[in-house]
């Protein structure tokens, strides 16, 4: 609907009123609709789940149509993010949120900084999804009152092309609202818990839940040891209780990530129920360290496999746990991703200990073999030393080519003395092209880093405060941030309007008319900024 018709639309239902509605005035009404265009979160995640559902498309008709997302732990950071992201290219297509267990457990918890294991209150992630969408709408909300500023001031000055101008970049506005990849680790419980929690999420605005194949009470970060993992009937459950849980909300377009962790995880809680040779369950225990024992060498509280009209010990470690044959990472990753997608997953993850796309489309390929359309969401993890990990690729790759690399000491080349050598420089550019090479060769159709915004915080924090409590004194803070946010036209230099003062007046004059006492007059100190 055009912003003269929703005008229309709202001044019948005004006039319907009669006298006790004459102060109301419809295009304010309008502007009003217009600026918050989600009422709910569901809303959002029904908007959000068809682009997201558009996007899978392309990129399975085209590879280059590749998209991408960083973590972020707070609304704000998600508003600017996205900002960012209009400003420099124009749109938002193809990039979206991604929240981050990690950093809801580190930022978000009430316990104080937590590791990733599932110890945060569970509602902390619901309650952050609908952070990072309320901040997203006022972002909406600021820019669309910027807007609407210009319009009357193109009316008031009798500029009818600008205003027709406005009017039009009005109707075709948008949205700062982008699709959401959340975290909802290994379900908090067993298959009921994820549900309840499921439903939290998507009714705050979550179109694409992303779950792990971890024990829950066990559960570790994907780039930690001690990872549990659970046989896949355990986890179809919770794919099958999320996927009821977006039915049940009406979200038929909802996104189930299925993540595997088994290719650091060499430990499992439980041995696999099987009914018969070959089943799912057969599978998953076929991957045990097992040795062979003879009856008579049984012992008091042994748990034995039958296989072949062999009688198996599976090894089992004194935390009660059991134990995978080493070297079968790779195989129960393609084995849980098939298995995944067969049952109602719509993309993977799958936790790698390094970026190596040579790996990872290694399996990806097996995996297309069954699911030809099979596609990854990957995490370009932070944990990753990227500079070390492809400094050190090259560095094979041109060992393997006969190429001279004795001026290079491997385990060393992260070291800055390096960083002006041929060998560097093509390194640099394969961390560069790795998300386009990567979505072409390894079938990754989102690219995603978990925990960006938790060390830029760090980083400039620490610059900041290096320089503002040091010799530079406030221009430490000047120089540093201040300035830059001037030259390179960053909106939050006027914090004010950034937090919704203009937003307020404009309301102000809504409610009150003339009697407002705004915040934007001439004694406002952010008209220093003007012409930033």
């Amino acid at each position: 609907m055009t912003y003269q018709n929703t005008i229309s639309e709202l001044d019948q239902a005004i006039k319907k009123q009669g006298s006790p509605w004459s102060a109301i005035n419809a295009e304010t009404a309008a502007r009003m609709k217009l600026q918050n265009r989600f009422n709910t979160g569901i809303d959002i995640a029904r908007y959000t789940a068809k682009i997201m559902r558009a996007d899978m498309d392309a990129y399975d008709a085209d590879p280059a149509q590749y998209t991408q997302s960083l973590g972020c732990w707070h609304g704000f950071i998600a508003q600017q993010k996205m900002i960012s992201i209009k400003k420099h290219f124009g749109g938002t297509k193809q990039r979206y949120l991604y929240l981050s267990g990690w950093m809801v457990a580190a930022l978000r918890s009430e316990f104080g900084p937590l590791p990733d294991q599932s110890m945060h209150e569970k509602t902390s992630v619901s309650a952050l999804i609908e952070e990072l969408y309320t901040f997203l709408k006022q972002a909406d909300a600021r820019e669309l009152g910027g807007m609407f500023r210009a319009l009357d001031a193109a009316r008031d000055a009798g500029d009818a092309v600008e205003a027709k101008r406005l009017e039009h970049a009005i109707d075709n506005y948008e949205t700062h609202v982008v699709p959401i990849i959340a975290d909802i680790d290994a379900g908090f419980g067993n298959a009921e818990a994820t549900y309840l929690l499921a439903k939290k999420m998507i009714e705050a605005g979550a179109c694409a839940l992303q779950i792990e194949n971890q024990v829950s009470d066990e559960k570790q970060c994907g780039h930690q040891d001690g990872k549990v993992t659970v046989p896949h009937e355990d986890f179809l459950q919770k794919i099958r209780a999320i996927r009821y849980a977006f039915l049940e909300l009406g979200v038929e377009d909802g996104i189930i990530v299925a993540r595997t962790d088994s290719l650091g995880a060499g430990l499992t809680k439980q041995i696999a129920v099987t009914k018969e040779e070959g089943d799912l369950g057969d599978q998953y225990n076929s991957f045990l360290d097992c040795e062979e024992i003879d009856p008579s060498a049984i012992q008091n509280g042994d748990v034995f496999l039958s296989r072949e009209g062999k009688l198996l010990r599976p090894k089992r470690l004194p935390s009660n746990l059991f134990q995978f044959r080493a070297g079968t990472g790779e195989d129960r990753c393609v084995l849980d991703s098939i298995t995944s997608l067969q049952n109602g997953a719509d993309l993977l993850w799958i936790e790698t200990e390094k970026p190596h796309i040579g790996q990872i489309g290694g399996m990806v390929d097996r995996i297309r073999e069954v699911i030809p359309n099979a596609k990854l969401v990957y995490n370009n993890s932070p944990s990753f030393n990227w500079t070390l990990n492809f400094r050190q690729q090259v560095y094979d790759a041109w060992a393997e080519a006969g190429k001279d690399v004795s001026a290079f000491e491997r385990d060393n080349l992260m070291s800055v003395d390096y960083d002006a050598t041929d060998l560097a420089i093509e390194a640099d550019e394969k961390i560069r092209t790795f998300q386009r090479d990567a979505a072409a060769q390894a079938g990754i159709f989102h690219h995603l880093i978990t925990l960006p915004t938790y060390h830029t915080a760090a980083l400039s924090t620490d610059n900041l405060a290096k320089e503002y409590f040091g010799d530079e004194g406030m221009l430490g803070y000047v120089k540093g941030v201040q300035r830059k946010e001037i030259r390179e036209g960053i909106a939050c230099v006027k914090h004010q309007n950034m937090s919704g003062s203009d937003i307020g007046d404009d309301h102000k004059d809504a409610f009150a008319g003339e009697a407002a006492l705004k915040a934007g007059g001439a004694k406002n100190t952010m008209n220093q900024f003007a012409a930033a």
